[in-house]
């Protein structure tokens, strides 16, 4: 009899899982509107893409369980900026747009609290 065992996810994508969702409906009550989570390609990843009004708000969503070696916020590098913008210009390749678009971060920390940075970067 041949078993598989199922691959289990590291606590760590699974805490990040958690605070997407959180950050998820958290945006959702200050009226923002979801269009895409997730987006994939070579250049990275874009966790969130909503709209708030007319704007595309292209979302990073970062937790840290405490601020010992920085805070989530901080944890954004030029580098995983670059990423995201290049991620952006393939997401925009597929999906053409005029509206404006943001990029924002919501920072969570292991106590709780949610920062939510309009045009972070």
């Amino acid at each position: 009899m041949l078993f598989t065992k199922l691959k289990e996810k590291a606590a760590h994508l699974i805490r990040g899982e958690g605070a997407e969702q959180q950050a998820h409906n958290f945006l959702i009550d200050k009226g923002l509107k979801p269009v895409c989570r997730n987006f994939r390609c070579k250049q990275g990843e874009l966790d969130l893409i909503m709209t708030d009004q007319q704007t595309l708000v292209i979302i990073e969503v970062r937790f840290r369980k405490t601020d010992k070696y920085g805070s989530a916020a901080e944890s954004i590098t030029r580098v995983k900026q670059s990423r995201i913008i290049a991620a952006t210009h393939v997401y925009l390749s597929a999906h053409k747009t005029d509206q404006p678009i943001r990029f924002d971060v919501v920072a969570m920390s292991g106590n709780g609290d949610i920062d939510w940075i309009k045009n972070a970067f």
